[in-house]
Formats: structure tokens, C-alpha cells, sequence
């Protein structure tokens, strides 16, 4: 990467992380491009070349910080050598939410929109090229199992929804339970969608 695009690179990094500070700091109502651009040190034009509007970096961002998420997790996923395919999606799950109980500003930012750092194609308008391409890492993760699953996007889908909104509510609200007393039964509900999913399961006798 040339001298050019490592700027072009580290003035988007800037906005970004400038703007998750203030985001969830004053909040989006109360924080405008120019406390943005001031505070990272930018042209305003600058974020033009990136940004429609506050509203976009925001979308944008949150496809992004969700993306850091699942990249991070698949890093530690290899750096486990847990092999399987159930007992790989059970780390990422588990990598992801230790990471979301510890930063709640993260999880209050991303609210239950986890999926958008996923689902790229579905939400074209607030992806971002340099995003963490986790859907293809899955799949390859899929390629790689003894068990066939009927519909992989939409089982990843469910999961990805199943585990953001019920993990919002308990690590911000201890509601109706907190994470730890809630994780062992969410990863049950995980695996009967696993076992739905799989390839000419009897839905019905499950």
C-alpha cells in the first residue's frame, strides 16, 4: 500500500473512531461534522470524500465496529485450533459477547444491529470495502463440516439476531437475567437452530 492510500487509510480511521467517541459520548442528536472533522484533525471536506452526513458515518460505523467484532473473534479462533463446526460457532459467540460485556458503549453503539458487519450485500449502502469479510469465513468454516445445513445465510442470520438482542438487554439491563445466567441456555437455543437448519431435518419432530 502506498504512501497515498496509508493517508487516505488513517484519515478515515480518525473520523471513525472520532466519531464513535462522540457518538456515544454526546450522542448523534448533539454531535455534528464539524465536531468531528475538528476533533480528528481533518478537512471538512475531507469527510465528504467518505461521509453523505452524519447519519451515513453513523450506518457506516456501525457496520464497521460490528465487522472489528467477528474479525476479532475469527482471530482468536484460529489461534484456538477449536475444530468442528458447532463447537467453532460456540467460541465466536462466546469471543464476541466477552467482548461486548466488558464495552457497553459498544454494545449500546451497536445496539442489536450486529448483523449489518455480516450481511454486507443486504445493507450495501452502509458497508465499507476495508470491512472484515466474515460471511465468506463462515462459509468456509461450512465448506469444512461432515454436517450439510439447509439455507447457511439465513441460519447465520438467525443466530447473529438471536444473540444481539438477547445479550443487549442482559448486559446492559441485567434483563430479564444477567449474561452469565442467560449464556448457557442461549447456546441451547443455538444448537436447536443448528439442528433445524440441518439439510432434510424433520422440523416438526424437533
Amino acid at each position: 500500500m502506498g504512501k497515498l492510500e496509508l493517508n487516505k487509510k488513517r484519515k478515515k480511521s480518525a473520523l471513525y473512531n472520532t466519531a464513535f467517541e462522540l457518538f456515544t459520548t454526546k450522542g448523534l442528536a448533539k454531535t455534528t461534522i464539524s465536531d468531528i472533522v475538528e476533533n480528528a484533525g481533518v478537512a471538512k471536506g475531507t469527510f465528504y470524500l467518505y461521509f453523505k452526513d452524519k447519519y451515513d458515518i453513523r450506518n457506516k460505523l456501525i457496520s464497521h465496529k460490528a465487522g472489528e467484532l467477528f474479525s476479532e473473534a475469527h482471530d482468536a479462533l484460529e489461534a484456538s485450533h477449536i475444530t468442528g463446526f458447532t463447537a467453532q460457532l460456540h467460541f465466536i459467540v462466546d469471543n464476541i459477547l466477552d467482548r461486548l460485556e466488558t464495552e457497553s458503549s459498544l454494545l449500546g453503539f451497536i445496539s442489536k444491529n450486529l448483523s449489518w458487519g455480516v450481511f454486507k450485500d443486504a445493507f450495501q449502502e452502509q458497508a465499507d470495502d476495508d470491512d472484515f469479510p466474515f460471511f465468506q469465513e463462515y462459509l468456509n468454516l461450512l465448506d469444512q463440516s461432515d454436517v450439510q445445513y439447509d439455507s447457511p445465510e439465513l441460519l447465520l442470520f438467525t443466530i447473529i439476531e438471536l444473540v444481539s438482542s438477547t445479550s443487549y438487554s442482559c448486559i446492559l439491563h441485567s434483563q430479564p437475567v444477567c449474561l452469565a445466567e442467560y449464556r448457557p441456555y442461549l447456546h441451547r437455543t443455538i444448537d436447536c437452530i443448528l439442528q433445524a437448519f440441518i439439510h432434510g431435518a424433520d422440523v416438526e419432530k424437533l
